[in-house]
């Protein structure tokens, strides 16, 4: 079959070189997954082997399924006795521990083959479970968020504790301490692929190493100039030195952009024209120049929205049957350009994430504001009583909500009742006069202080802050940023509370600027 059909002159010679090391340095556009693909089905035709002799590992479920269509879908007139082995990192890991994991008990006690693996969800629920068998409670110890965190710093600092991550963490650790489980996969697999390679961290990196220590087939795809993922560990120079790692390997650019104009091309090329750390390459298409890029430069957030907010009324007003299409690089970004929408009236939708005004962090936020304006807000009561947790229980709350239908009351009429009545236990007891006390002092903060205070007070008496600083993950970072850009700036214009809680959001209006003209 003629799997080079359709490729330009670059594409083909990276599909037909298939033994030695190869390095493909494909730029945005380039046809990336369809080389792959075809690659992969001229390897299996052409050399006669199995498809499960041919590895491909890439970063996500989705990228590994989209890649397994395409190479059955050029295979379909051939009779193939096995599936295509395509899969992320942790789905191959995941099948080699199961299956050839057992010397890992050798050197690891306690491991077996019969693992179960558990998510972010999974992980609080054991950790909960852990606290209850241990009589301990989450407001005396420290928060089940950051005790996970505990554990990941106690993994980095070579303590066992396994976690997700450790699927590749243990299977590198089998390939290096047991001979004959590294000659079986060496071969088992003739050839192995890697996408992605610029986001690959040192255990992918030796992952590879060891799985081609014998034949040295090994292909790897990614860009340098798309590397973005340091935060997660991922190394460029697993990249940059390929060809340091295989002197013998042979590197072919994937130049041609099918993609973007030329005028977005030559942009995209100057922005990364003069970084030191790239092999380099020049992106080229047949396509038009197309429009000339715009730049707006803004002075502050605010006004970087409300320019992003006037060209779309601007456009839609010119195209009202188009749609608009508004990218950022943070989620704490979104809150400015929704605020700036709402201005003009305008509907939209988040797309991949929650609207800023949806998130637990802002809604808990927004809760604490409306119980100092009106005590008798019982959703936002429910929401906060024990976030962060002040050791009022699922129990409690039930009791309160007894006591308050009983009495026709509002939950916070029961709570004022049920403490004087003193029907609670010592210890639930104490933790609801605690919180009685917040809210109340949380109310006459809100009567004598700015908004900007308000919140900063809130933020700090409450707890919510230190809790997420105690967390010290990621998520909560990106939470403790959404809470900065929920605070006014100073000098902003405060609405009075009271309308802020009661008739609409945002909680705060600055005062108008508009975008400066060009």
């Amino acid at each position: 079959m003629n799997f080079l059909k359709g490729l330009n002159a670059q594409q083909r010679e990276a599909v037909c070189h298939i033994d030695g090391p190869l390095l493909i340095l494909a730029g945005a556009g380039s046809g990336k997954t369809r080389v792959i693909t075809h690659r992969i089905a001229h390897i299996i035709t052409s050399k006669h082997v199995p498809p499960s002799a041919v590895l491909a590992v890439t970063f996500t479920n989705k990228a590994a399924r989209e890649m397994r269509e395409r190479v059955v879908a050029l295979l379909e007139d051939v009779h193939l006795d096995s599936a295509p082995n395509l899969s992320t990192f942790h789905s191959f890991c995941v099948r080699m521990l199961r299956r050839d994991g057992d010397p890992l008990a050798r050197i690891r006690p306690g491991f077996t083959r019969r693992f179960s693996i558990y998510d972010d969800e999974d992980q609080l629920v054991i950790i909960k479970a852990a606290y209850r068998a241990l009589g301990l409670e989450e407001k005396e110890v420290m928060q089940y968020r950051a005790a996970i965190s505990r554990i990941s710093h106690a993994k980095n600092t070579k303590v066992t504790a396994l976690d997700f991550d450790d699927l590749l963490l243990e299977a590198v650790r089998l390939l290096q301490h047991d001979d004959a489980t590294r000659e079986a996969y060496n071969r088992r697999l003739s050839y192995v692929m890697i996408d992605e390679y610029q986001d690959t961290n040192r255990t992918k990196y030796d992952l590879m190493r060891l799985l081609t220590e014998q034949h040295r087939n090994v292909c790897v795809v990614g860009d340098e100039d798309q590397s973005i993922y340091s935060w997660r560990g991922a190394d460029i120079k697993n990249i940059l030195d390929f060809e340091h790692d295989y002197p013998k390997a042979k590197t072919i650019r994937l130049e041609q952009n099918y993609r973007s104009t030329k005028n977005i091309l030559a942009a995209a090329g100057a922005v990364v024209e003069n970084n030191k750390a790239r092999k380099g390459k020049v992106l080229w298409t047949d396509a038009d120049a197309g429009d000339l890029i715009g730049l707006y430069a803004g002075y502050d957030s605010e006004n970087e929205a409300l320019f992003i907010a006037d060209a779309t009324e601007k456009f839609l007003a010119a195209n009202p049957s188009d749609h608009v299409a508004i990218l950022y690089r943070t989620n704490s970004q979104s809150r400015q350009i929704e605020e700036a929408l709402r201005r003009y009236g305008r509907k939209y939708n988040v797309v991949g994430g929650f609207s800023f005004y949806q998130r637990a962090e802002v809604k808990d936020t927004v809760a604490y504001l409306k119980l100092a304006a009106s005590n008798g807000d019982s959703v936002s009561l429910m929401r906060v009583v024990n976030t962060p947790a002040r050791g009022i229980g699922r129990t409690t709350v039930e009791q309160i909500e007894r006591y308050g239908r009983d009495n026709g009351l509002n939950l916070w009429d029961a709570i004022e009742r049920i403490i004087d009545d003193q029907q609670l236990s010592t210890r639930s007891q104490s933790s609801l006069v605690i919180f009685r006390n917040l809210i109340q002092e949380l109310s006459l903060v809100a009567s004598q202080s700015s908004l900007p205070d308000l919140l900063r007070f809130i933020l700090d008496r409450t707890g919510y802050k230190k809790m997420l600083q105690q967390e010290k993950t990621p998520e909560s970072e990106t939470r403790l940023e959404n809470l900065e850009e929920r605070k006014p700036k100073s000098g902003a214009r405060a609405l009075p509370i009271f309308w802020i809680t009661q008739r609409w959001w945002p909680m705060w209006i600055p005062t108008t600027r508009r975008p400066r003209s060009r």
